[in-house]
């Protein structure tokens, strides 16, 4: 019997208990043996009550305690709790589709990752050009070879991660962003990626952020963590930033000029405010500090 171990990072969000319920209730039970390695990234061990009641749906649960506020400690205490070859990660605000593992799985032939696909889930009453924006989904555009990814839904070869000593950086693990070093990292080593958009989950989007504002801060620090990726590989200097000027007096015209179409003006000025955030972090400005402030991530 193959075995799989599903890692959830938790932060004071009491529906870590339904995220687990839905791991349970995976078609694979049977013939991969689960187990489910919960990381509180909390001060105190403010998830272990959740983890105790969630152990009647049956699957093993390793519960970590991985404080304080730093989501990086968090993914690499799962690293290092996982006892198996595949690990998936999946957050603890989603609810997996029953063949979700299924499909990532299917997946996983000449790979060292696999991404799956968050499906967000607006209330009615956010703006309608918000919820058919799509613009909290998780993808990665259906495109095998993209490392471009998130930690949300993805399957990873631990041993892969282990021979190149790869680990969640936790400078950023405040900021975000250390995913997408992650990934970025995997790619570089050689690690081979692809995309299985019928791996499913679902994500409940509060409605503290189904706001533009809220975009627009993950929008901008989205631009700075990109600057640092473009350091990392030699590039990433002042030299950059007329060209990026450029780009976002394009996107924010953009944006002006169709503002009778919600939608298209959300997407232009949220990418002008990517690149906002490239320019600022040339010139030295701190990466905005998106965890680690107030409960729940």
């Amino acid at each position: 019997m193959d075995r799989l171990d599903v890692c959830i990072c938790t932060f004071r969000r009491p529906s870590l208990v339904a995220t687990i319920e839905s791991i349970a209730a995976q078609d694979v039970r049977g013939t991969v043996a689960l187990r489910i390695v919960v990381a509180d990234n909390d001060e105190t061990p403010s998830a272990q009550p959740l983890v105790t009641q969630a152990e009647r749906f049956g699957v093993p649960i390793h519960y970590v305690h991985a404080p304080a506020r730093n989501i990086s400690i968090a993914r690499n205490a799962c690293l290092d709790a996982a006892e198996t070859r595949w690990i998936a990660f999946i957050d603890d605000d989603e609810i997996a589709a029953p063949n979700w593992l299924a499909r990532l799985l299917a997946a996983r032939a000449s790979a060292e990752v696999v991404f799956g696909r968050s499906h967000a889930v607006i209330g009615e009453d956010a703006p309608r050009w918000l919820r058919d924006g799509h613009f909290h989904h998780n993808s990665i555009g259906a495109r095998d070879g993209s490392h471009n990814g998130y930690t949300c839904n993805v399957l990873l070869d631990r041993e892969f991660l282990q021979r190149h000593a790869i680990r969640f950086l936790e400078p950023l693990g405040q900021t975000g962003g250390e995913d997408t070093l992650f990934f970025h990292d995997v790619g570089k080593a050689g690690g081979r990626a692809r995309y299985e958009r019928r791996a499913l989950v679902y994500e409940d989007i509060p409605p503290g952020r189904a706001t533009l504002g809220w975009l627009t801060r993950r929008r901008f620090r989205a631009g700075q963590v990109h600057f640092l990726l473009r350091r990392r590989d030699g590039a990433g200097s002042f030299r950059e930033v007329p060209l990026a000027l450029a780009k976002l007096a394009y996107c924010y015209a953009a944006a002006v000029a169709t503002l009778p179409r919600p939608r298209s003006a959300a997407a232009a000025f949220l990418r002008g405010t990517l690149h906002l955030g490239f320019i600022s972090s040339a010139f030295g400005a701190r990466i905005y500090a998106e965890y680690g402030k107030k409960a729940g991530r």
